[in-house]
């Protein structure tokens, strides 16, 4: 079988989140954002909110929250911006905005993570990177799956990364039980695992409408970088510097970053496409090796490790819930 045409676009890596968006009319839509009050996420759900969306935004900090809606609200001109709590890291927390959500949902934007934390173990007791990244992320769209299905064929796009790299799932190891933590492997497995839950979701859901798609937004300075030591900071910056004089790949703003998140998730280029990784709004090639951070590995987007991820992920989440 010939494999589908990957999909390009206009844009590159300079275009912003705004600039997707231009001309389109999002007008009747609802979309959900996490990790919305800062860095990529307040700009991925501002432009949504520029298009005419009503926009929610998902956020561990409620107070940062309303800062990040009032700003939406006067940069959107809309008065809809919506806040609700969110702790990825508790299972609890999660069922909680699920449960209460009423309604259709037509875009599921998961955009909130955490990166190379020092060992740790979410509310569950799971390793904090994948516990977070991951397990949170598929408690919530399978949580929200009514709505999106009640939707208006809605779009689940999920934040992945070149980290991904650094490490496949590791199946009979997932929480660095029984092998060394190491923060930068922690990280690419829970990235990996971002990106098969878009193939997984998209095998499942695409008879209800719903399709996802994965991508890498780019190198851009966020809270993300919050866990590095000062020493790290300068180290990658210098490195950035380098690649960028050398061509390489450009450092984005959020407004950049934002832009492939906010392309999945209402361009009509991917109307009816999932399961695929992106970057610089265009899909990403599947390489043996990264070429600096662009490409995606095969192991990214492994359709049996996509199903047995999703499966050990649910059996997971029920043992959580019937504990509690």
């Amino acid at each position: 079988m010939t494999p589908p045409a990957p999909i390009t676009s206009p844009y590159d890596d300079t275009t912003t989140a705004l600039e997707v968006v231009e001309g389109l009319d999002l007008t009747g839509r609802r979309a959900l954002v996490t990790g919305a009050a800062s860095g990529i996420g307040v700009e991925t759900a501002r432009a949504l909110a520029h298009a005419g969306a009503q926009v929610t935004l998902a956020v561990r900090d409620t107070t940062a929250g309303d800062r990040a809606a009032s700003d939406i609200a006067r940069t959107s001109g809309r008065d809809d911006v919506a806040v609700v709590r969110l702790d990825l890291a508790d299972l609890t927390s999660v069922d909680a905005v699920t449960a209460a959500w009423a309604g259709p949902l037509d875009v599921l934007v998961n955009n909130a993570g955490v990166m190379d934390t020092p060992y740790g173990t979410t509310a569950q007791g799971w390793e904090t990177q994948l516990g977070t990244n991951h397990l949170g992320h598929l408690a919530l769209a399978t949580g929200l799956h009514a709505a999106l299905a009640a939707g208006d064929r809605a779009r689940v796009v999920s934040v992945s990364s070149s980290g991904h790299a650094a490490s496949p799932v590791v199946f009979d190891d997932l929480f660095f039980e029984r092998r060394a933590y190491d923060p930068g492997l922690a990280y690419g497995q829970s990235k990996t695992a971002n990106s098969l839950f878009a193939v997984e979701a998209t095998r499942r859901w695409a008879a209800d409408g719903i399709t996802a798609n994965a991508l890498m937004p780019g190198g851009i300075w966020t809270p993300l970088q919050r866990h590095w030591s000062a020493e790290k900071r300068a180290a990658a910056e210098a490195q950035s510097r380098r690649a960028e004089a050398a061509g390489l790949f450009r450092m984005k703003t959020p407004e950049q970053g934002a832009a492939t998140s906010v392309f999945l998730a209402t361009s009509p280029l991917v109307e009816g496409v999932g399961g695929r990784y992106f970057e610089d709004c265009h899909e990403a090639a599947v390489v043996d090796q990264l070429d600096g951070i662009h490409g995606v590995l095969p192991h990214a987007l492994d359709p049996d490790d996509a199903r047995r991820l999703w499966d050990v992920s649910g059996d997971l989440l029920a043992a959580a819930r019937q504990a509690s």
